[in-house]
C-alpha cells in the first residue's frame, strides 16, 4: 500500500506471476471488494485465478492468514484503507438475499464473509434460517473459546499427536472380498499386511481396516465383520505398535471388539446410525470420526436425494454428532468430522460440499475428507475406478488449501506429495530442497 490518493485502495494482489490491481477494481472510496474466486479485473468480467484470503491479507497488511480460507464461489473480502491506518472488515449486502436463496437452491454459490485476522471465523450467509444457524457455530465457538482451544491446539490419536496444519494421510485396507476399489486384493492376510507396511513407509500414519463393503452386495453380519477385523487389528497392532489403528464400521458391537484388539480410532462412516457406538469410544477413550450421511442405511445408494442446503445439513449433523460424543466422553481433541462424499449425496453435493469445506473447517473439529477415487470424481470427469486418480488428487490438494486435516486415501505416496506440496504454498512447511538461486 502507499502512493495512492487517501482513502484509496491501493496495491497487488499476487498469485504466482500474475496479479491484479486492487486500484482497478473500480473502488472509489476506501472499499475495494475482491472476489477471492472470481475476482474482477479492469475490462470487464474476467475471471481471475483463484485468489487466497493470505494472499489479499500480504497486499493489504503485509500479514499472512494463518488457517487456509476460501471457500465457495462468490465469497468475497471488503478491504478498508482508512486515514488512521490499513484494517479489514468483512460485509455482506443483504438485498441481495433473496437471489441467493434460489442460487443455493439450484446448488449455486453463495455469498457470505470469509475469515479475516481478529474478525471469527467463516460465516457464509444464506437464504435459510436454519443454514444462517448452523454456519454461526463457528461464531459462537469463537466467542466462548472453542475454537481458539482447537484450532490452537492437538490432534490426539492413539500415541500420536498432530498439529493444526499437519496433514495426516489415513490408509485404506480393506478385508473384503468385493471392495469397488481392489477387488478384494488385501482380503488375505498376507497381502493386507503388505499394504500395511507399504502404507506406513509411504508415509501413512493412520491405517483404516474396513470388514464390509460400502456399497449394496452380500450380506456381512456382525460376527463375518468381527471375524474378518479383530484379528487383524490384533496383529498390526504387535507388528507395528505406534501406528494409528481405526477400523471403518457403523456397528457398536463390532467397535467394541476392536477396540478390546487394539483400535485407536472408530470410523463411523454412516452417521451415527447405531448410537452405541458413540459410547464405545467414550467407554474405551478412543477416537471418533462423525460422518455425515443424510440419514442413508448402511449399504445403501442415494436416489434422488434433495437439500435445500447440503452444507447447513453437514454441519447440522456433524457438529451435532461430535458435541454428543464429546458429552459421552470421548476426548475432544479425537473427535474429527467428515462431510462425507458420495454418501447420502449425488454428484452435485459432493462438489459442493468439498467447495465450502472451510465451513466445517470453521466450526473448529478437525475434518476428514474421503474422496479417493468416488463416483463423484468418476463423474465429474466421465472415468472409470481406475482412471481416477488425477481427479482425486486435484479434490485432495482443494480440500488441503481449504483446511482438510485427514485423508483417506488409496494412492499413499502420490497423496503425501499433494498434501507437502500444498502445506509449503501455504507457508506451513519449508521446501525439502532450497538451491535454486544460491549457488
Amino acid at each position: 500500500m502507499g502512493g495512492g490518493r487517501p482513502g484509496t485502495c491501493q496495491g497487488r494482489l499476487q498469485v504466482g506471476d500474475a496479479g491484479v490491481a486492487l486500484g482497478e477494481l473500480g473502488a472509489e472510496t476506501a472499499e475495494g471488494v475482491v472476489h477471492v474466486r472470481h475476482a474482477v479485473a479492469a475490462g470487464g468480467e474476467r475471471e481471475a485465478q483463484a485468489l487466497h484470503v493470505r494472499a489479499v491479507d500480504r497486499a493489504v497488511r503485509g500479514q499472512r492468514v494463518p488457517q487456509p480460507l476460501g471457500g465457495g464461489l462468490g465469497q468475497r473480502a471488503v478491504l478498508t484503507a482508512a486515514h488512521d491506518g490499513e484494517r479489514h472488515r468483512a460485509d455482506h449486502d443483504g438485498e441481495r438475499d433473496d437471489q441467493e436463496q434460489e442460487h443455493n437452491h439450484r446448488g449455486a454459490p453463495t455469498v457470505g464473509w470469509i475469515g479475516l485476522p481478529g474478525s471469527p471465523p467463516s460465516r457464509m450467509l444464506s437464504g435459510s434460517d436454519r443454514a444462517m444457524r448452523v454456519r454461526q457455530l463457528g461464531s459462537q465457538a469463537a466467542e466462548d473459546g472453542t475454537y481458539q482451544e482447537r484450532s490452537q491446539g492437538m490432534l490426539r490419536l492413539g500415541r500420536r499427536e498432530f498439529g493444526t496444519h499437519e496433514p495426516v494421510i489415513m490408509a485404506i485396507v480393506n478385508r473384503t472380498p468385493d471392495s469397488f476399489y481392489d477387488q478384494g486384493a488385501t482380503f488375505r492376510d498376507e497381502p493386507a499386511l503388505a499394504r500395511v507396511e507399504q502404507a506406513v513407509a509411504e508415509g501413512a500414519a493412520i491405517i483404516d481396516i474396513g470388514g464390509v463393503k460400502a456399497g449394496p452386495g452380500e450380506e456381512v453380519t456382525a460376527e463375518e465383520e468381527a471375524r474378518r477385523t479383530v484379528g487383524f487389528v490384533a496383529e498390526v497392532r504387535r507388528r507395528f505398535p505406534d501406528v494409528i489403528i481405526s477400523v471403518d464400521t457403523w456397528r457398536a458391537e463390532v467397535g467394541e471388539a476392536v477396540c478390546e484388539a487394539g483400535a485407536d480410532l472408530l470410523n463411523d462412516a454412516w452417521g451415527g446410525v447405531d448410537p452405541g457406538l458413540a459410547e464405545v469410544a467414550a467407554r474405551y477413550g478412543v477416537g471418533l470420526v462423525c460422518t455425515h450421511a443424510g440419514g442413508a442405511e448402511p449399504r445403501t445408494r442415494p436416489h434422488r436425494i434433495e437439500y435445500d442446503d447440503v452444507m447447513a445439513d453437514i454441519l447440522d449433523v456433524t457438529v451435532g454428532l461430535a458435541e454428543r460424543a464429546l458429552a459421552l466422553g470421548v476426548p475432544r481433541e479425537s473427535i474429527m468430522i467428515d462431510p462425507g462424499h458420495d454418501f447420502g449425496k449425488n454428484t452435485r453435493h459432493s462438489l459442493e460440499a468439498t467447495r465450502r469445506l472451510d465451513e466445517m473447517v470453521a466450526t473448529g473439529w478437525p475434518v476428514l475428507v474421503s474422496l479417493s477415487n468416488k463416483d463423484f470424481v468418476g463423474e465429474t470427469l466421465d472415468r472409470p475406478v481406475k482412471e481416477r486418480v488425477v481427479g482425486t488428487l486435484a479434490t485432495t490438494a482443494v480440500s488441503a488449501w481449504l483446511g482438510a486435516q485427514v485423508y483417506r486415501v488409496h494412492e499413499v505416496a502420490e497423496t503425501r506429495q499433494v498434501l507437502d506440496m500444498v502445506a509449503t504454498i501455504a507457508g506451513h512447511r519449508a521446501p525439502a530442497v532450497a538451491r535454486r538461486g544460491l549457488a
